[in-house]
């Protein structure tokens, strides 16, 4: 016998984590109208563009059931999505509009919200497969573009390869072979509030990677 494939999304009240799904609870009966779920991904099934985030924000992912929206870091993202040709329609930052994606989709790495913004290695480890499967799940999949360290050791790991195989640098590209045929993984620092507001990451910066990403899927 054979077991059930891993799906490319969770259901929305996975019980995989222990931890994550306590505060699942509390945030439940603190917010009873939010999401309050495993956060699904959001986009084009058909996209060679795939991009991978870290967790859902508290007031964020997690309040409006898609990832980066209701918090800062969607507040860089989507509208960069839109400078190269990656969306169309309005974007809301509650979620209440009509954006569509275009040959993209943004992911988690781990779909429920961790205390603090932080999953710990476990949390990573059991949502690890989901990443994995929504890899496999895009047959145009070409290009990646992880949003921060933890991110790309995730990715690299959902994609079989040593978190040491692939170091991650903000504007790194790496040619790594995906379960459907060679991609190019491109890193970013995560376009968080702390990082911009510090200026690790300039909204110049962020641009450049999109600009590349985008080079690469017109050649």
């Amino acid at each position: 016998m054979t077991s059930n494939p891993v799906p490319a999304e969770p259901a929305p009240d996975c019980a995989l984590c222990p931890r994550l799904v306590k505060y699942r609870l509390e945030n439940i009966a603190a917010e009873p109208d939010w999401f309050n779920g495993a956060v699904p991904s959001f986009g084009d099934q058909n996209a060679r563009l795939l991009i991978v985030g870290l967790a859902p924000g508290r007031g964020g992912a997690n309040r409006t059931a898609r990832p980066f929206t209701g918090d800062w870091a969607g507040d860089l993202l989507y509208p960069t999505l839109e400078t190269f040709g990656f969306s169309k329609g309005r974007f809301d930052p509650d979620g209440q509009d009509d954006l569509k994606l275009v040959d993209a989709m943004i992911t988690n790495a781990v779909r429920c919200v961790p205390p603090q913004n932080k999953p710990i290695g476990a949390e990573m480890n059991n949502c690890r497969p989901f990443l994995t499967a929504r890899i496999k799940a895009l047959p145009r999949l070409s290009t990646l573009i992880c949003l921060g360290r933890v991110s790309h050791e995730n990715t690299v790991k959902a994609l079989g390869y040593k978190q040491s195989a692939f170091t991650f640098g903000h504007g790194a590209r790496h040619y790594v072979e995906g379960p459907n045929g060679p991609l190019s993984l491109f890193d970013s620092y995560h376009c968080s509030r702390y990082n911009t507001n510090t200026g690790r990451l300039t909204e110049a910066m962020f641009h450049n990677v999109f600009r590349a990403a985008r080079a690469h899927l017109d050649t």
